[in-house]
Formats: C-alpha cells, structure tokens, sequence
C-alpha cells in the first residue's frame, strides 16, 4: 500500500504543478492544446472543447501544452497531402506528414498552413510578456503555496518537551554510543548542561547541538572523531551513570553525532496561533530553500556530491516514511513540493525559471529573442539536469543497496 500512497502523492504534486499553468493559461486567453499526467507515448485521452486531457506512459512527469510556445509553430505550413509518398518528397515533408497522422490539419490551420486568426492571437508567443510570466510562474507558485499549507497545518500538531530528562529509546550499532550508554538511559546533563536547562521546543534538539559544539582536530571528514570526548550524566536504573562519549562527524547530516534516538519522558500540544503556525511554516521553508539553492554548488565538491537525490530517492523515502510515520511522509512532500519549485526556477530552459528569464530579457531589450539564441543556451539548462538526474540517482541505488535513505 505503502508504494500505491508514495506514487499518488507524487502524481498529485505533479497535477496541481501543471494544473496551475492549465488554469492561468486559460485564464489569460491562451490556447491550451494538451493537459497530461507523465511523459508520451500517450496511453488514454480524451478531448474537451479545444483541449485534449490524458496520461503518458513515462511516469517521470507531466505537461502542458500551449500553442505557439515554440515560435516557430506560427510560420506557415504547407497543406499536408493525403495518400501515398509522392516522387519529389523531402525528409521534412514525410517528418510532417508522420506528425499530422490521425490529426485533422483543418483544426487549427487555414489550407494554406496559416493558424487561423483567432489562434495566433492566442498563441504563448503573441502574448505580453506580464501574461507569459504569471502563466509559467503559476506552477511552481503552487508547489510553494502547498508546501506552506502542508508545514502550516503541521505545526498545530506539533509538541515540545516538558519533562526534565530524555530518554533514550535506540542506540545505533558500530556507533560512539554504543557500549557506553544503554536504551532507557534518561540524560540528565551533557556537558555540565542539565536537560531540565535545555531552552527550545525540541530539547533533543537541544542535545545534539550541544554535541555538535566539539570538532573534529583535522576539519570537518566524514567519519572524523572528535577532539575532546562529550560528559553524559544519565540516570539508570535508579542511580546516576557519567560516560565520556567521543562523537564522530556525520557527512550526510553535516553534523557531529553520538548515534543515539530520543524518546521524550514528557510532551505537550504546542498550540500555536495562527500567526505562530505561519511563521513556524515560513521559517522551514526557508531553510529548505537556502539548502535547494545550493545544489548547483555541490555539484563541483566531490563530498557534497554524495548529498543529491533523485526523483527515485524521494519516492523511496516517501514511501519509507508512510510505513513509519504518515506525518513524516507529509512533512517530506511538502519538502519535495518546494524543492521542485526551487528548482524549476532556475534560470535554465527547459525549466520554467528558463521561461521567465528570457521573456524578462525580452522586455528589456524591447525585441523578442531568437528562439535560436534561447535553444543553444538552453543546452546548458538541460546538460545540468542531466548532471543532476544522473548523480542523484546513482546515489539513490547506492543508498537503496546500502544503508537505506535513514527515515527511522
């Protein structure tokens, strides 16, 4: 079950991402050709008024189609003959007779090869620039607004510790922890900290950033061990336990780590209001947008390389979460709902961000650009989500063959 969840939330972030370039198109008065769930060969469609609406085969997406978002569609066209291949036919003419099969050509064009009046008027290109905008902006401004509605309602389920201790409910094997504290240890101090002392809402927060203040001595490395080891005093089994714990540097959570999991002896509802729910919100977003925006930088340091995903490793974590926890597995679409936004808005075509760059140049040039100039440069847009496709998805089968994605 877990896999049929995982995938349907995946293909709803998808739907509503080009559900709103679908609706403002329409909105503004473009012609919106195709409406679809994944990428071609089509697998079912079906087709009301001027739009076709169906599912691809390829679950890697989904598209909307506008007409005239390719300059060249205005040119005219020559007629398309029927029947046979006649003497004297060029590549081109049997790639245009191949495309238009099972099209009725009378649908948009005059016999001429002109579109008919009323759809260039309406095409993407023979738009204003402030229309093109708002109609590509649409889509990743609804993956924003559903990652904040998602971490809005999240922190009205939110709790913050009131006991004095914390307890610990699981050690992780090969780790500094391990044969030094014990499951059911209550921590009563670290460092001369006392847990009752411990500011915040989450004090195992708390813990671990206290325990991330020693360092490695030769710079932070993966597996590094710290300089000066941490004082853990713990009560257990109705005496105090002091333990020296040397935690080592954890790459993938960019953190110095003892190894252990938290089970919090007391908790209450935190309540917030609504403006505390919407600033909790907002404050987690723009987290994961200042952590997105750097993934183009990670892409030259070999370390940080390791820390891409993939569509594939955000399916799997998803579908990990919805066994272990369905609020965890919320929290991470609304994660990967903004994500997408972030990154859809690069400056790069094919992306949407790619789309509003140039039609900013355009305006402020005063000249439409040469859909030649924006292919070529567009190819750097596409070299980089191949980079990234790619990396992220080696990393994924590694840490699907390996250690997992880490959600318990």
């Amino acid at each position: 079950m877990s896999w049929l969840l995982a995938f349907a939330g995946f293909a709803v972030l998808i739907i509503l991402h080009e559900f709103g370039h679908f609706i403002v198109a329409k909105w503004t008065g473009m012609r919106v050709e195709r409406f679809f769930l994944f990428f071609p060969p089509k697998v079912w469609s079906f087709k009301r008024g001027e739009t076709e609406y169906g599912i691809g085969a390829i679950p890697a997406g989904g598209f909307v189609k506008i007409t005239g978002m390719n300059p060249d569609d205005l040119e005219p066209k020559p007629p398309k003959r029927e029947g046979p291949e006649e003497e004297g036919d060029t590549p081109n003419d049997l790639l245009n007779r191949i495309e238009s099969a099972g099209q009725n050509p009378s649908d948009d064009r005059l016999p001429d090869g002109r579109l008919k009046p009323e759809i260039v008027d309406r095409a993407y290109y023979n738009q204003p620039v402030w229309k093109r905008i708002v109609v590509i902006a649409a889509g990743p401004a609804v993956n924003v607004l559903i990652a904040f509605a998602i971490f809005f309602g999240l922190a009205f389920g939110a709790e913050e510790i009131t006991g004095p201790t914390l307890e610990i409910e699981a050690i992780s094997s090969e780790s500094p922890a391990e044969g030094k504290l014990q499951e059911g240890d209550k921590v009563v101090s670290i460092d001369g900290v006392a847990a009752a002392n411990l500011e915040g809402d989450d004090r195992a927060d708390e813990f671990r950033d206290q325990t991330n203040t020693h360092t490695c001595p030769q710079g932070e490395e993966n597996g590094c061990s710290a300089s000066s080891p941490v004082t853990v005093v713990v009560e257990r089994d109705g005496r105090r336990v002091t333990e020296l714990v040397t935690p080592k540097y954890d790459q993938e959570a960019d953190r110095m780590l003892m190894g252990v999991q938290f089970d919090p002896t007391d908790v209450s509802p935190v309540n917030p209001s609504m403006l505390e729910a919407a600033d909790t919100a907002i404050g987690q977003m723009w987290i994961i947008t200042r952590e997105t925006a750097k993934i183009p930088a990670k892409l030259i340091d070999p370390q940080q390389r390791e820390q891409i995903g993939s569509v594939v490793g955000g399916y799997e974590t998803t579908r990990q979460a919805i066994d272990f926890d369905a609020e965890l597995a919320i929290f991470i679409l609304g994660l990967i709902s903004l994500s997408l936004a972030i990154i859809n808005l690069f400056p790069f075509l094919p992306l949407d961000g790619g789309h509003i760059f140039w039609s900013v140049v355009e305006k402020l040039r005063g000249e439409r650009v040469p859909f030649s100039v924006m292919e070529r440069s567009g190819a750097i847009g596409f070299v980089l989500i191949l980079m990234l496709f790619f990396i992220g998805l080696s990393n994924d089968i590694d840490r699907i063959s390996g250690e997992g994605f880490g959600v318990r």
